[in-house]
């Protein structure tokens, strides 16, 4: 009896001293911490949007005699899919999402991979020159596209001022191509197209030209080898550009609502956004179920598709060339199409969106029509209600500062939380708790940004045990903008801690350094670097962020994407086309400031 109390005794002080063990290391720590941090912004608002969609709400009083605040109900999931409606909020807005989004998709593939095989594999002229400016239409947020298209294609039919294709030619555009459908997919195509050129060209930069010259010698044409060589190698790149550009085009909330919201044409992102307006929550939270549900098939089709698919491989051990194809007499041609390309995405928008700054009444675009009003003018005048310019305007500085700070606090947290990540998941590689950590820091990707900034709304409008609510506060936005950016910093973390030897840390640990010391000196400063792009990439996105805090921002917190969003409603479109100019200025000087800090801690 004594014999077994003291065996079990042994067992329990064992397993205690095991767990005690386990729990020492820095990376089960940091992991265990991570996990609590990302159930809390990640798993909780998700679990309560549902609960919300099952409750009434006070506001649904409106709809059924029989509402009984916070008791459950599925009169909102039943009023949706099967009732008098469902045509005009579910049906119509899904199909015009789908359809937008596939649009958008083909074109901007076909738009990024030509380009990419132009510059990679061709001897185009300036192909440096063309690598650079072919990215620039991502720099420039995709409500400004949309913006400038109204501003040159907009009709006095719909749009109330006439834009400058009226004004010049005396023809008023029919409203298919001013609004709707055609300027969604055409102006978000010229947006997301860098996504292709990007991933593709990278695909064939690494492509041995041994296997198309192999074509060549046994008499295929160029067509051909392009559609049973090339094309099959990179599927993947081209599989990757349609998953990024699809699931960003079903979530966008500005370019469909500026330029289809004038003829009611509505998308899934849109009908989210006037019905939490409109205060019936549970419609929004039920419609952002919906993006979810899309966006997070189509990754999982994609990753079932490449996982079925093992033949991508272009580098063999066979060593690697890569030849240039000339273009002949097609030369000129296509250089001109590209150059033609870049006025279209990146000088037309900005010279169509200067000169609005610059029209005292927005359907004349004469010369004495001109006047820096909207940028330098005290205000009390007879225009804009009487409001300064935006250089002078204080809730417009407020704004910009908002933005900037809200820019600047989102890439540091998120980008430093971006760091933790990839430590703890590299260390504890194939870790249930390690995988569990990095799904979980994913996770925010496959949510659209408007349905992402529903479920906080859904969580914090109202107080949770001892959190007060957030709703309104500078807390929430710049959480939300952590939280939806943890995916890029996440796997630039990852990226950057897989190229630093265990053997650096290991060497420290020996001679008796403690962790906070190693972390310090060593795994920081190595792996801040690698990780910048990170944080450049989140600055910039949140900068320009729209559908992500649209539902989120009070007059307090108003941001210059939020700004340029309500003077475009209220008809100023000089100042909505100023503060866009703005934050252009604002993005490319926070991305050259980054990149030469990045060089300055390289040489470190």
């Amino acid at each position: 009896m004594e014999r077994a109390i003291g065996t079990a005794g042994g067992e329990r002080a064992a397993g205690f001293n095991r767990l005690r063990n386990y729990l020492r290391r820095p990376h089960i720590i940091i992991s265990l911490v991570l996990l609590f941090i990302l159930l809390f912004i990640v798993i909780i608002p998700f679990v309560k949007m549902i609960g919300d969609s099952f409750i009434w709400h006070f506001t649904d009083t409106r709809l059924s005699k029989d509402a009984r605040p916070g008791h459950f109900t599925l009169f909102h999931w039943i009023r949706i899919f099967s009732s008098r409606i469902t045509r005009n909020v579910l049906l119509r807005p899904l199909w015009n999402s789908l359809s937008t989004s596939l649009g958008v998709s083909i074109f901007a593939i076909l738009i990024g991979s030509l380009l990419a095989w132009l510059v990679t594999r061709t001897d185009l002229p300036l192909r440096k020159f063309v690598a650079a400016a072919a990215v620039l239409p991502y720099v420039i947020p995709s409500y400004i596209h949309a913006l400038a298209w109204l501003n040159l294609f907009k009709n006095d039919r719909i749009g109330g001022a006439a834009g400058l294709f009226q004004y010049l030619f005396g023809v008023s555009p029919p409203n298919w191509l001013s609004y709707g459908f055609f300027p969604i997919v055409f102006t978000l195509s010229l947006h997301y197209f860098p996504y292709a050129f990007l991933l593709v060209s990278a695909a064939l930069s690494s492509m041995d030209s041994r296997l198309e010259e192999s074509g060549e010698i046994l008499g295929a044409s160029q067509s051909y080898i392009l559609r049973r060589i090339t094309f099959p190698l990179v599927i993947p790149a081209i599989l990757s550009s349609f998953i990024l550009t699809f699931s960003r085009a079903l979530g966008i909330f500005g370019t469909p609502y500026f330029l289809g919201s004038p003829v009611r044409f509505f998308t899934l992102s849109t009908q989210i956004y006037s019905n939490i307006i409109n205060r019936v929550p549970a419609v929004g939270y039920i419609l952002a179920f919906m993006l979810i549900g899309i966006s997070s098939s189509v990754i999982y089709i994609n990753q079932r598709i490449i996982g079925k698919r093992k033949s991508f491989v272009t580098i063999a051990g066979k060593g690697f060339r890569r030849s240039i194809t000339p273009l002949g007499r097609m030369k000129a041609p296509l250089f001109a199409v590209v150059v033609l390309l870049i006025i279209i995405s990146v000088l037309m928008p900005l010279i169509l969106i200067v000169w609005q700054t610059l029209t005292l009444y927005p359907d004349d675009y004469s010369l004495k029509n001109l006047t820096i009003l909207f940028w330098i003018g005290r205000g009390g005048t007879d225009f804009a209600e009487g409001e300064a310019g935006i250089l002078r305007n204080l809730s417009i500085i407020r704004a910009a500062w908002n933005s900037i700070k809200l820019a600047l606090v989102a890439c540091l947290v998120s980008g430093f939380l971006g760091i933790f990540i990839g430590y703890a998941v590299v260390k504890g590689r194939n870790t249930r708790l390690s995988n569990t950590v990095e799904q979980l820091s994913f996770l925010p990707y496959l949510v659209p940004g408007i349905a992402f900034g529903a479920l906080y709304l859904s969580l914090f409008t109202r107080k949770i045990g001892p959190i007060p609510a957030l709703y309104g506060t500078f807390f929430l936005v710049a959480l939300v903008c952590i939280a939806k950016n943890l995916p890029f910093t996440g796997r630039a973390g990852i990226t950057s801690m897989l190229q630093i030897g265990s053997e650096l840390e290991e060497a420290s640990e020996i001679s008796g350094a403690r962790w906070s010391m190693r972390f310090r000196r060593i795994i920081l400063p190595l792996s801040i670097h690698g990780a910048l792009s990170g944080f450049i990439l989140v600055f910039i996105t949140v900068m320009r962020e729209l559908s992500l805090i649209i539902l989120l921002v009070t007059p307090e917190t108003r941001t210059l994407t939020t700004m340029t969003f309500r003077y475009q409603e209220q008809g100023y479109t000089q100042f909505s086309s100023a503060i866009s100019v703005l934050i252009i200025i604002i993005v490319i000087a926070g991305e050259f400031i980054s990149r030469k800090m990045g060089k300055r801690g390289g040489g470190l």
